[in-house]
């Protein structure tokens, strides 16, 4: 996901120049600047998993923020205002994000940027509507994170997006005419993928002959699915979710020595770096 490092680095920018305006009365804004050691700051906070399945996200878009915001600072600021900068961890998790958001707002956070994945955000999105703070992910692709908040605003593509282009890249370049697909039925970025994804490949013509689901809770062992796919006669897997559960899957097909093509969406992005991942089971399913 290189466009998640590169919009996150962009991130902070475009927060702190939403009050690049301001002077020193704030009259651009009804937020109100933080004393912080003898100087006015702005506090800005961040969300995303640094630990966990998810990791290369979070301390993706954490180091960018930090380049930026290092980079503000040492130019003066915004209007003479230096930035203050928080990042919580959420392990990716929906409660976690919603425990490390409390934090923030208790440090006196002004603005968020994050969460980083879907299901998190989506969570922390409701805390902060009602809070009235502004929060602006750079990664976070479900519909569900702006549904209903005016406050929430998205850089990255929508789900339903990703998953109309990829059964059309598919069907396109005729990479596969029977289609197996494996999802999280218990993540919102993962369902709303497959589910757009399922409803273009009847528009152009693709066969979807096996549809199978995992949750959060059992996300190691793949081979029941991986079976009644290759039962039903896949000859590509479409895998709308996460890298880390990607490496899983990658491996367990090449065990069961089920070779279909594997196509994976943005969140595979991360894949080459998952410890002691085997590369070339990426260049023999792709």
């Amino acid at each position: 996901m290189k466009k998640k490092f590169i919009s996150a680095g962009l991130c902070a920018t475009l927060v702190a120049s939403l009050f690049a305006g301001c002077g020193a009365n704030g009259g651009a804004t009804s937020t109100e600047t933080v004393e912080t050691s003898g100087e006015l700051t702005w506090r800005i906070g961040g969300i995303g998993p640094i630990t966990g399945g998810a990791a290369q996200y979070g301390q993706g878009v954490m180091n960018a923020i930090q380049i930026a915001v290092d980079e503000i600072n040492e130019a003066g600021g915004i209007n003479g205002y230096k930035i203050s900068y928080n990042f919580q961890d959420d392990e990716a998790d929906n409660q976690k994000a919603v425990n490390a958001y409390n934090t923030l707002k208790d440090w006196g956070m002004q603005i968020l940027e994050g969460t980083v994945t879907s299901g998190a955000c989506a969570a922390v999105s409701a805390e902060t509507y009602n809070d009235r703070i502004f929060q602006l992910t750079p990664s976070a692709s479900s519909t569900s994170v702006t549904e209903g908040h005016d406050n929430t605003f998205q850089i990255c593509f929508s789900d339903p997006n990703q998953g109309t282009v990829s059964a059309d890249y598919i069907a396109d370049n005729g990479l596969g005419t029977k289609i197996g697909i494996i999802y999280d039925s218990s993540d919102p970025y993962s369902s709303g993928v497959y589910q757009n994804f399922a409803k273009e490949a009847a528009n152009v013509g693709l066969e979807i002959v096996a549809t199978e689901a995992f949750t959060s809770d059992n996300k190691t062992d793949f081979s029941t699915q991986l079976q009644k796919c290759k039962d039903a006669g896949a000859d590509l897997l479409f895998l709308p979710f996460y890298y880390q559960e990607g490496s899983v899957v990658l491996k367990q097909a090449h065990d069961m020595a089920y070779e279909p093509i594997m196509f994976g969406v943005d969140g595979f992005d991360g894949l080459l770096g998952v410890k002691d991942f085997d590369v070339s089971a990426v260049r023999r399913h792709t």
